[in-house]
């Protein structure tokens, strides 16, 4: 009792320390610098001591074994829905909306066959787009379908964590791990996003436990099955290619007894992913060979300038109970002999020494982080404390990142892209003409608004190219540019399609008081302005505001 009671105010004071010191979270993305003013900490404390007193009544007992991965799901399910509100603001979602398109409008065959050709592939691999197309010609082109699949995919994460870390240890470890993964506010935050992060995640995960399971029963179907898992890690993100590296560590540490055996198994998995991911991949060999250099002379040397402080992602934006867990759990392996340790610490040493400084690049690994601090709460012997310490940790990050995050997302400049497809929505017709005005403080290409927009309406648009002046990027932008694609990657042909007398007309600025062309304000003679979306933020420089307009 009185133990818990300690973790209990060890964890709304920490919450109040990092409040205190919310200076030092430099992150680019939901900064506490930006996502909370002073008069919010009453506020959170409140959310956060409502959380713990739950987390202390869940935690009375063990946690039943037999409802633990559907309860699991069903509640990392529930804490992203609050989230589907939030805007599409990371403007890389414009590229995997376009290749999505390209799918729901012309078919798979057209995808697979024009799959870095006339559809830009960029430095992305084709799987997650290749999912959210086929969702867009089953659910039709919604986002509400992209965010219920990536909330599964969420969900499935953190059921996969449990599963892993039961393997591995034993089901309470599992269970830590998985309530762990719920304790990194930074992470609801990507769920929504039309991103490849969280499915890659997913995948990664699904790569680990059917390593650990296919060597434990074998079997042709279950070698078959890990094969698969593997080739999809493959085809989801280049970052997850460090699973090859991972997996041979996993099979041997998960691997008891009898590893000549288990290292057969694996090779005759690694074989039979190179053979489903390779069938592809070596047929679009040359777009593979571009965009690994690519990779290697633009991402590569970027990474030292894409770059955000360890306190920020190691005590904001993941919760100060999972880092220092963590922490113990390296002297913990090594006092205990623990091979097994190695299948799931070496992932996210390597990926620390190869310089990954951005906690968006780590979102993959975040699952084997979160069972690296559960082996460390192993160090406590009883059961329920460790429970209440996992979940201190996910109640205190729903807190953060419902209390804070999301209501500074829907503040952001992103929010009047959201707003104007309801808009749309609401004024019917079959077409919108789009113009686009030069970015005035932003080295983002505002073409990149467009598909933006699309994805919040049931409309056409028609990308009125030729009024809108940004041809050219601007001199600020450089070749290792974050923004870099925005300007190299063309314009989609089903934008640019002749628009309707009639059709409503959306102008997009990026200030409220932006000159408007003479050409453009000819092209809205005979129009009036029905809705003005102004919000702006300080925090982004690419701003988005819109003006929509009908015909009188």
């Amino acid at each position: 009792m009185l133990q818990r009671v300690l973790v209990g105010l060890v964890a709304l004071s920490s919450l109040t320390l990092l409040f205190a010191f919310r200076g030092l979270d430099d992150n680019r993305f939901v900064s506490w610098q930006w996502v909370f003013a002073p008069a919010d900490l009453p506020a959170l404390l409140s959310v956060a001591a409502t959380g713990v007193l739950l987390a202390y009544w869940f935690s009375r007992a063990p946690w039943p074994a037999d409802r633990a991965a559907p309860a699991l799901g069903v509640f990392a399910f529930l804490a992203a829905l609050p989230f589907w509100g939030e805007p599409e603001v990371i403007v890389d979602a414009a590229r995997y909306f376009v290749q999505a398109k390209h799918l729901s409008l012309f078919g798979v065959g057209h995808f697979l066959n024009q799959w870095g050709q006339q559809i830009p592939a960029w430095t992305d691999l084709p799987l997650v787009p290749f999912l959210y197309g086929l969702l867009f010609s089953l659910a039709g082109e919604t986002r509400l379908a992209i965010q219920a699949f990536n909330s599964l995919l969420f969900a499935g994460s953190v059921v996969l964590t449990y599963l892993v870390g039961k393997a591995l240890w034993d089901r309470a470890t599992g269970l830590c791990g998985a309530v762990l993964l719920l304790g990194m506010p930074y992470l609801y935050t990507q769920v929504p996003l039309m991103l490849v992060d969280v499915p890659a995640m997913f995948f990664f995960t699904l790569t680990a436990y059917a390593a650990i399971t296919t060597v434990a029963r074998g079997g042709v179907p279950w070698l078959f099955g890990a094969a698969v898992a593997l080739a999809l890690a493959m085809l989801a993100k280049y970052s997850a290619w460090i699973a090859l590296a991972f997996f041979p560590v996993l099979v041997l540490v998960s691997a008891r007894h009898a590893r000549r055996k288990a290292l057969a198994r694996a090779g005759a998995i690694v074989l039979g992913a190179a053979v489903l991911s390779g069938a592809f991949l070596l047929g679009k060999a040359g777009v593979v060979a571009s965009q690994l250099a690519l990779f290697w002379s633009y991402q590569v040397p970027a990474l030292s300038r894409w770059q955000e402080g360890i306190a920020s992602t190691f005590f904001f934006q993941i919760h100060p109970f999972i880092t220092l867990a963590a922490l113990g759990s390296v002297a913990l392996a090594i006092i205990r002999k623990d091979s097994r340790y190695a299948g799931v610490g070496v992932i996210v040493l390597l990926a620390l020494m190869l310089g990954v400084r951005r906690i968006r690049y780590l979102v993959i690994v975040m699952p084997m982080l979160a069972l690296m601090a559960a082996y460390g709460l192993r160090a406590i012997r009883e059961i329920p404390t460790r429970q209440f310490i996992a979940s201190c940790a996910a109640v205190s990050a729903l807190a953060v990142a419902v209390a804070g995050y999301l209501p500074f997302l829907r503040t952001t400049s992103a929010m009047n892209l959201k707003q104007a497809g309801e808009v749309l929505a609401a004024m019917g017709g079959d077409t919108v003409e789009v113009i686009v005005l030069p970015a005035t403080r932003s080295r983002v290409n505002p073409a990149v608004a467009v598909p933006l927009l699309d994805l919040f309406t049931h409309q056409r648009l028609a990308y009125r190219r030729d009024l809108s002046p940004a041809v050219s990027p601007q001199p600020g932008v450089e070749a290792t540019s974050p923004v870099r694609f925005t300007w190299e990657v063309p314009d989609a042909p089903f934008f640019l399609i002749a628009p309707e007398p009639h059709a409503p007309v959306v102008l997009v600025m990026s200030a409220a008081d932006q000159p408007v062309p003479q050409a453009v304000a000819n092209r809205l003679a005979g129009y009036a302005e029905a809705r003005q979306l102004m919000v702006t933020d300080r925090v982004f420089r690419f701003q988005t505001l819109v003006r929509i307009y009908r015909p009188t």
